[in-house]
């Protein structure tokens, strides 16, 4: 079995590092800030995809891009935070299954992320942003992830926390998870897949019974 995380909302909540980090870039470039929900309603979006969506000009959305990733890396382990149920997610995920992550962050900031929390050995393939040329609902993050992982596996699992993973999953024709940890409704991600759980672990619990 192949199990593909996504990052935010599903593994580590890392809101206030998002949300603060937006409003740093809207203070350098002396913009008008958007409000928090604003944010948070968006996260799992590229980044040049949430700053358009909030109103930034076309020919200025990657000076804002730019501006956000140097303080991002600067600040993201600080206030970042794993779910409560993540290290026990992995552990048991890791017994029975080969794991990875597929994710719209830069994968640099995953990586570091990750090596943070003592979690990266856990993971096979990283797959961030800067990998892919269309990232999530597009297939080819997943697609990408699953050639480099090289496996003859039928099995295969996207657990997110967005429709935009879901809809990845759906694009590459592999089974999806949703969980209620992060930025989607479970009204708007039961229209997207069959299982919905509280958390990963819930997710992993139910899996690792659908193996035996």
């Amino acid at each position: 079995m192949i199990i593909l995380f996504d990052l935010d909302g599903t593994l580590i909540d890392s809101t206030e590092a998002i949300v603060s980090t937006f409003h740093h870039s809207f203070d350098v470039h002396n913009s008008t800030h958007p409000k928090d929900s604003e944010i948070e309603e968006l996260i799992g979006y590229p980044l040049e995809i949430m700053y358009a969506k909030l109103g930034v000009e076309e020919e200025k959305v990657w000076d804002f891009v730019a501006t956000y990733k140097k303080r991002y890396r600067e600040i993201s382990t600080l206030k970042t935070e794993l779910l409560d149920c993540t290290r026990d997610t992995l552990k048991i995920a890791s017994s029975f299954a080969t794991l990875g992550i597929v994710t719209t962050k830069t994968g640099l900031f995953s990586k570091i992320l990750m090596e943070h929390f003592n979690l990266y050995d856990y993971f096979d393939i990283l797959i961030g942003r800067e990998d892919v040329t269309n990232p999530k609902p597009d297939k080819e993050p997943i697609e990408k992830a699953l050639k480099a992982l090289n496996m003859e596996d039928k099995d295969i699992w996207m657990i997110g926390d967005t429709k935009l993973d879901l809809l990845c999953a759906k694009n590459a024709n592999v089974n999806s998870i949703a969980v209620l940890t992060g930025y989607g409704t479970k009204e708007e991600l039961q229209n997207y897949t069959n299982f919905v759980f509280e958390d990963a672990l819930k997710a992993i619990e139910f899996l690792k019974n659908r193996k035996k």
